[in-house]
């Protein structure tokens, strides 16, 4: 008898948790995080990699995967305007600045909000970086990435000093992608 009724139950559970909704009238559905992609490539135009930077609660997450680079150790920015031209990428102007700091997490200035960790590409010129850039936004509010002009991420040639305005002393600018929301 058990077994019946827990066969009948069943179904009927499921039909009931299809049809829940929120208190706010709709499905109850989480709607996805808000996203921006790109994907890097070198002044020559071959791929170096991809970007991905998905909005939280606590800001940006910024996922850089990268392929191609010389070994070492290479700074990794978000620049103020979406427009990636070879070979220098001079095009995507500076770093991303809404606060109006200086540069660096080691400047008693700093930091601007497109300053990010080093990355250390390997032996095979690949490279990882995850960063959380706090109190930033894709678009809208008070520091949105993706404005007027866009946004693009940049990997130097050398190592960010982390303290030296405007740039760190990252070298030139070996890899660049634009941002697209979505």
């Amino acid at each position: 008898m058990k077994t019946a009724v827990l066969f009948l139950a069943l179904p009927l559970l499921a039909s009931v948790s299809a049809c829940a909704t929120a208190s706010d009238g709709s499905s109850g559905t989480v709607p996805a995080a808000p996203t921006a992609h790109a994907k890097l490539a070198a002044g020559d135009g071959s791929p170096r990699g991809t970007v991905t930077v998905t909005q939280a609660g606590d800001g940006l997450h910024v996922l850089v995967k990268a392929q191609g680079l010389t070994p070492g150790i290479h700074a990794v920015h978000i620049h103020t305007t979406g427009v990636c031209t070879g070979p220098d990428f001079t095009s995507a102007g500076g770093h991303w600045n809404p606060t109006g700091h200086q540069h660096g997490k080691d400047n008693p200035q700093g930091m601007h909000m497109g300053d990010m960790p080093n990355m250390l590409a390997g032996s095979d010129g690949a490279g990882e970086m995850e960063y959380v850039v706090h109190g930033g936004m894709i678009s809208g509010g008070a520091t949105p990435m993706l404005d007027a002009d866009g946004a693009a991420v940049v990997i130097h040639a050398q190592a960010d000093d982390n303290k030296s305005d405007p740039a760190g002393n990252a070298g030139g600018r070996v890899a660049c992608g634009v941002l697209s929301a979505g």
